[in-house]
């Protein structure tokens, strides 16, 4: 599997659509987008419920498993995203 572009473009759009203010790419995709097996993505500004609707859009739109982390409230794990990741929004 790979993730190219397009997918992160779509992820983009998306996540606009539900309010996201952040969104943060990092794991595999980030390292090696071309042997990625999934996409890992870090969000704020999508609270609750909504936050598990856009996961599963965007799976099942992109046709990717995905991880899908909340950056609030912060953790070492999310600065850690943070420090490291690919800002995409």
């Amino acid at each position: 599997m790979s993730i190219s572009q397009t997918h992160l473009d779509r992820a983009i759009t998306l996540a606009k659509a539900y309010g996201a203010t952040r969104l943060i790419l990092f794991g595999s995709a980030l390292v090696q987008p071309q042997q990625a097996r999934d996409l890992d993505l870090a969000c704020d500004g999508v609270a609750g419920w909504k936050l598990y609707e856009l996961g599963a859009r965007l799976e099942e739109e992109l046709g990717i498993p995905l991880d899908l982390v909340p950056l609030t409230p912060p953790t070492p794990f999310t600065r850690l995203i943070e420090r490291r990741g690919k800002i995409l929004l």
